[in-house]
């Protein structure tokens, strides 16, 4: 499970180069396209894949990402069919790491304990939950860390050094910096800013750092990838899909 993450870096460390991260949303437009997109992926370049959980508000995410979301909410996309596209795509990929990125209230209905067991057997890597902070951390980070899933926490330009040990304390796989203020998709990160709150962290804990949000172009990934260790490509490159 979180092996995969931890030897992916490594991997990618050893070429000398930072892990590309790409999201799509799961069930977008439909859960036979989607599962295609998820295989297609590491044969195109990613190195590690977030899998969005589609949700009805979606208060982090951009225009683009919503509207993949409600695409697949619309087709009957839910936790448990989600959960099978990734069952599915693991039957012919047992080495690309598969994070899945969402909200704590589809995981709530679902049921916590099931949606671990569920989703460590589906072949699920780790956890990007965007809505629980640190003070949640017994709703499901240090479950999901006993069932040896990787939760990954975010750290934002607001994320001050007075707060950034608590984001950091049960983070595990890497972290996950937001480059912008803001939601997804929308504007345009400041490079040297980014590149100075990624030396931060790196001063408080010696996971890699990955940056997403506002990454629009080949150009905003490459600077990006001169000082973090991953950069997540998200709707960019859902935009090109559709």
């Amino acid at each position: 499970m979180a092996a995969r993450i931890d030897a992916t870096f490594a991997r990618c460390r050893a070429e000398g180069r930072a892990a590309l991260v790409t999201y799509v949303m799961a069930g977008d437009p439909d859960p036979e396209t989607s599962l295609k997109v998820l295989q297609a992926l590491p044969a195109s370049g990613a190195d590690i894949v977030e899998f969005g959980l589609p949700f009805t508000d979606p208060m982090a995410d951009g225009p683009a990402i919503q509207a993949a979301g409600l695409r697949a909410l619309k087709a009957g996309q839910g936790v448990a069919k989600t959960l099978d596209l990734v069952r599915r795509f693991r039957a012919g990929n047992v080495d690309t790491p598969v994070i899945l990125m969402g909200y704590f209230n589809p995981i709530h209905t679902y049921g916590v304990e099931r949606f671990l067991d569920d989703a460590s057997a589906a072949g699920i890597d780790g956890l990007i939950v965007v809505d629980l902070p640190p003070e949640e951390d017994d709703e499901l980070c240090l479950p999901a860390l006993a069932k040896g899933l990787a939760f990954i926490r975010l750290a934002t330009p607001t994320t001050d050094e007075r707060r950034l040990p608590a984001v950091l304390a049960n983070t595990a796989g890497f972290v996950y910096y937001v480059s912008i203020n803001g939601i997804t998709g929308t504007a345009t990160p400041d490079f040297g800013a980014v590149g100075t709150a990624v030396g931060r962290i790196r001063r408080h804990t010696a996971l890699p750092v990955v940056v997403g949000f506002g990454v629009k172009t080949g150009a905003h990934a490459a600077a990006i990838a001169k000082g973090a260790d991953g950069v997540v490509v998200g709707s960019a490159l859902v935009d090109a899909l559709h």
